[in-house]
């Protein structure tokens, strides 16, 4: 059995600098973005809730990182939520976009939040980017979230039907890669302005229709709602089908006869952004799918941080709180009964 240790951290070293490199280029606007996003989960600067503990775990030759809150009280069987960075941040920064929200609401449903860290800041998400050394280097993040949560549910009274999973960007496109290679081990899945990635799609067979929400931008500059190149300060990224493919994929994966769409809602007027809700209907699995369709909206986590200029990530939407929704959407907000 693989033993988590504390993590130690070593001095945090400055970005290298690298004129004409995307991802660099990315974390510099990040670091300078307020608390530094792109910090992995256990460095000295990454510390951003002292009730919160940095650890890691021995996982494919190497110490794998994550940042793990569990409240004073936790539940009796405990839902367990993976929470995973974009590309360029690292699990500190995950918990700082949204504002240590998922923590706070934990206290309140006994829940265990854990953020993990890619390697060089980045998840093996099944696109093909020679850019990301997860990718080059065969890295097996499937495996490794497979055994953290499996380490996790040896530690704590963890629900093992409530296991639920989400990201942004990055650790958006890994989720939903999970959501193909690990429903077995999930219970639930919500990507934030991510849809999946092409090689991935093909490659998805599912073992069981869950319950899965897409939150995505119309207006992403990075990850093209409808599909296409994902493109970082000009720097190709790999391809993606896009949102609505994305659902089509799982809907039919769900086996769902139809789609029903809400009214736009726009309640801020000045954020220049509406909100649809998208739910699938006739669904012989019995499980919830949704796409929030933010129209107008960019590369952001709705309702968080504002992490870089409007420029390169768009508008940050204020027509819904993600975190609120997400945790909602799992079914965290009434206690046992799973995802709505």
């Amino acid at each position: 059995m693989t033993v988590p240790k504390l993590y130690r951290p070593a001095p945090v070293a400055a970005p290298r600098q690298a004129a004409g490199h995307a991802a660099t280029a990315v974390l510099l606007l990040l670091a300078t973005s307020g608390p530094a996003l792109a910090q992995p989960s256990c460095s000295d600067r990454g510390a951003q809730a002292p009730e919160a503990r940095c650890e890691s775990l021995r996982f494919g030759g190497r110490d794998r990182t994550y940042r793990l809150y569990v409240p004073a009280r936790p539940a009796a069987r405990a839902p367990l939520l993976v929470v995973l960075h974009g590309g360029g941040g690292g699990g500190a920064g995950m918990e700082a976009l949204t504002g240590r929200g998922f923590n706070r609401r934990a206290d309140e449903a006994g829940a265990i939040i854990v953020y993990p860290d890619g390697v060089d800041h980045a998840w093996n998400d099944g696109r093909h980017d020679l850019k990301a050394r997860t990718v080059r280097d065969g890295t097996d993040d499937v495996g490794y979230l497979r055994e953290l949560v499996a380490t996790l549910e040896r530690r704590f009274a963890v629900d093992p039907g409530r296991v639920y999973v989400t990201g942004m960007s990055n650790g958006g496109m890994m989720t939903l890669r999970l959501a193909c290679d690990a429903a077995d081990v999930f219970d639930g899945f919500v990507a934030v302005a991510a849809s999946l990635g092409e090689d991935t799609a093909a490659a998805c067979h599912p073992a069981a229709a869950r319950p899965l929400a897409l939150v995505d931008g119309t207006e992403d500059p990075l990850v093209p709602y409808g599909g296409g190149e994902v493109r970082v300060l000009g720097s190709a990224r790999g391809r993606v089908i896009g949102a609505e493919a994305t659902f089509a994929a799982f809907r039919a994966v769900a086996g769902c006869g139809g789609e029903a769409a809400s009214a736009p809602l726009d309640r801020i007027a000045t954020d220049g952004t509406a909100l649809v809700v998208r739910r699938a209907t006739d669904c012989r699995a019995g499980v919830p799918l949704v796409l929030y369709q933010v129209d107008g909206g960019g590369h952001a986590w709705p309702g968080g941080r504002r992490y870089a200029r409007e420029w390169l990530i768009g508008r940050v939407s204020e027509e819904l709180d993600a975190t609120d929704e997400i945790w909602r959407f799992f079914g965290l907000d009434s206690g046992p009964g799973g995802p709505r």
